[in-house]
């Protein structure tokens, strides 16, 4: 058995059997997360997107990681002032919404140890009820695919550049200000 790693530096860490196996000097070191990002102008299926992510990891990593974490947001019924809600519009920057959904997905995968990461956002015009955002982290452990999804949904929220606008179902907009809390 290996001595324990600086990070595990109480007397009586021993990494198991299994664990020392995975970690050798032979072992090549883990590539970068598989990012996939992807704004939608149309409605989509998250189901069918999840489903299609399953298998481009399963081609490109050999097989799934053991753990999964999945959101699907859908666009509310009603407003922030609980007004009926028609859509939901949301504006933005070509070019750099995309880079900027790119860098938030890496540096939340990077951070966490997240093995691939999915991100399919609409813009455009979305009817209440229909799919706005689609999150799925894979990784190793469900710790790190649950910690690694909810900061990424967080920073797409208050960090991704969308300008959004209610309609409401007697016709009238408004620009949303702020964001929605958890």
């Amino acid at each position: 058995m290996s001595r324990c790693s600086p990070a595990m530096s109480w007397p009586s860490c021993r990494r198991s059997v299994v664990a020392e196996a995975a970690v050798t000097e032979s072992s090549p070191p883990m590539a970068g997360p598989l990012l996939s990002v992807q704004l939608e102008t149309e409605p989509f299926e998250p189901l069918q997107a999840l489903a299609g992510w399953h298998q481009a990891l399963a081609v490109a990593l050999g097989a799934l990681p053991a753990a999964e974490s999945h959101f699907i947001g859908r666009v509310r019924p009603t407003s922030a002032s609980d007004a009926p809600l028609a859509a939901l519009e949301l504006e933005h920057y070509p070019g750099m919404t995309e880079a900027q959904l790119q860098a938030l997905a890496k540096a939340a995968a990077d951070r966490h140890g997240a093995r691939a990461v999915l991100v399919r956002h609409r813009v455009g015009r979305v009817l209440a009820g229909e799919a706005i955002v689609l999150v799925a982290v894979a990784a190793d452990r469900r710790g790190p695919a649950q910690r690694c999804g909810e900061q990424l949904l967080e920073a797409l929220k208050h960090e991704a550049p969308f300008w959004k606008r209610e309609w409401l179902a007697d016709g009238r907009g408004s620009w949303v200000q702020g964001n929605t809390p958890l």
